[in-house]
């Protein structure tokens, strides 16, 4: 197929990178569409260890990797980024290009984001603080800077100057923070937007030639659908929408130009930040799931917070994002547990329910409904086809399968290239 979108079924941190990265090996491009260094994907390459937070998973493979309209950019963050990979024989810039229309994250975003999630106390969001949202604030107030003025020095010190003026009166006056140096911050930015200058493009058409050239194409997404600003457990969301249809508006093609849909579930659930989690696990057990599961945030190193699988909201991440194949990763955490439970409903002021509710203050009196599965007790970390997956294992993945209404694309038990089984190409 043409096209294929990769979106997180659940609060992100789901493993995209690594079946991103598997997909690319038969892709020409791959296209980030959303986000900004507030995520991470985590990519095994053999023993080495890759953790990429805005550059795309195809710079592993050498693909041509595109910085989408929809990622909101930290300069520096990119630029130690690139160095870091540049550092181990990865030729970044050969491969790179950054949408004119992106927008950028500034000293500035970082000050108010610490500064706004200080003032809200123990109503915290439980954000990374590296000012995405308000980056995103900013696109939507038409106030925002874009990397096309990077390719206009004196236009974006002039923004700059006239931007961060507003913003240390917020900072101030509102909050009672210290003010940002306008000098000391363009010395700062000043190397790196001419660095990065030569990078920026009209992505929108360097995507659709590529697809007009039969190119096959990869829109990797960032974080998950729980964490969509519209459709997830708000206020607890990211600042973007990671759903499928985010991949057109996010790059700048048509939603015809869409013709393959992977949503990627952990075989379990996990979360990181504050807000209700039915199916989250006692500390014990989560401790069993983590270690394991190596489950701490790639961006921030935050243990993550660890449930059973959910099957209420891996239907909502169908219904929202048109799910046609689905990618199940981490199965060899599961490899320990004799009996696997499977939320399949919620239970809620006396009722059962199968939709997930939009009220945050319903979700946190809803609990788990579970249908138990036979674990199998056998190591999965080495298994190469689907012949050789335990008769348990592959009944459970088809059972997460049939929940998500999709067809089983591949499973992960471990996170290198090698311990992957594609089920269907």
């Amino acid at each position: 197929m043409p096209s294929t979108v990769v979106v997180g079924a659940q609060w992100g941190d789901e493993g995209k990178g690594g079946v991103v990265d598997v997909l690319a090996e038969r892709a020409d491009m791959v296209v980030r569409f959303n986000g900004g260094n507030n995520a991470g994907h985590t990519v095994f390459v053999g023993e080495e260890h890759f953790a990429l937070h805005l550059v795309p998973c195809g710079i592993l493979r050498g693909k041509a990797c595109l910085l989408g309209n929809g990622v909101v950019i930290d300069l520096q963050g990119l630029l130690g980024e690139m160095r870091e990979l540049e550092s181990r024989g990865i030729a970044v810039r050969d491969h790179l290009l950054i949408s004119e229309s992106a927008h950028l994250v500034l000293p500035y975003h970082r000050a108010l984001d610490a500064a706004e999630e200080q003032a809200r106390g123990a109503a915290a969001i439980g954000t990374t603080l590296r000012g995405i949202g308000q980056a995103y604030a900013d696109k939507y107030a038409r106030s925002g800077l874009r990397a096309l003025d990077l390719t206009q020095p004196a236009v974006f010190r002039d923004k700059l100057a006239a931007a961060l003026a507003h913003k240390n009166a917020l900072l101030t006056k509102v909050y009672g923070a210290p003010p940002l140096d306008f000098d000391q911050v363009y010395a700062e930015l000043a190397p790196a937007a001419q660095e990065l200058a030569p990078l920026v493009a009209d992505i929108a058409t360097v995507i659709n030639q590529a697809l007009d050239d039969g190119k096959q194409v990869v829109f990797e997404g960032a974080q998950g659908t729980l964490l969509d600003i519209d459709f997830g457990t708000y206020p607890f969301v990211t600042s973007s929408n990671p759903i499928a249809a985010a991949a057109a508006v996010g790059s700048g093609v048509s939603p015809k130009r869409l013709h393959r849909i992977v949503g990627v579930v952990k075989a379990y659930t996990t979360r990181v930040g504050a807000g209700p989690f039915p199916t989250e696990c006692e500390p014990e057990l989560a401790d069993k799931f983590r270690v394991q599961g190596r489950e701490f945030g790639t961006t921030t190193g935050r243990p993550r917070r660890i449930g059973w699988f959910d099957a209420v909201v891996a239907r909502k991440a169908a219904m929202l994002n048109g799910i046609e194949h689905l990618a199940v990763t981490h199965l060899d955490v599961l490899d320990q547990f004799d009996r696997i439970p499977i939320c399949v409903a919620y239970r809620c002021d006396g009722e059962q329910r199968h939709t997930f509710p939009t009220s945050l203050e319903t979700l946190a009196r809803c609990t788990p409904v579970y249908e138990e599965m036979p674990g199998w007790r056998e190591e999965t970390t080495g298994v190469t086809s689907p012949a050789g997956l335990p008769r348990a294992a592959r009944a459970y993945l088809d059972r997460l399968a049939e929940i998500a209404g999709a067809r089983l694309l591949m499973a992960r038990m471990g996170p290198r290239r090698d311990q992957t089984v594609v089920v269907e190409a």
